[in-house]
């Protein structure tokens, strides 16, 4: 069960993707840091408290 951890470079933001067994897994907070540095926090949870992101994860 070996972590590897590498990088994709979106629009100018380093992006941490983290690749474990089979899934992989997209960094929120490298995401949220590229709209507002000091707020990642805020912006994940107001995210995660979204209409339509609770509808797509209710589906998903």
């Amino acid at each position: 069960m070996a972590k590897k951890n590498k990088s994709i470079e979106v629009q100018g933001t380093e992006i941490t993707v983290s690749k474990n067994v089979k899934q992989d897994f997209i960094s929120l907070t490298d995401i949220a840091r590229h709209k507002d540095q000091g707020r990642t926090d805020d912006l994940i949870r107001n995210w995660l408290r979204n209409r339509n992101t609770i509808e797509f994860l209710g589906i998903w």
